[in-house]
């Protein structure tokens, strides 16, 4: 990459930069989404949990009434 724009004056300065910014943006960002997708995930159970349990308790009703 570096041969591609040696003619650039400060060229490495540039890519030192771009790989600080992906580091100090880039890691925090993708942690926060993985953090973000497993909190949500762990509610989508609860919410099936709770979905199930009403099934469950419908169906009982259902088998008392008979």
């Amino acid at each position: 990459m570096a041969l591609l724009i040696i003619g650039l004056p400060g060229a490495t300065e540039l890519i030192v930069m771009v790989m600080v910014l992906a580091m100090y943006v880039g890691l925090p960002a993708a942690g926060m989404i993985l953090i973000y997708n497993f909190l949500d995930g762990k509610r989508g159970y609860e919410k099936r949990i709770s979905e199930l349990e009403g099934q469950v308790e419908r169906l009982e009703s259902e088998l008392s009434d008979e």
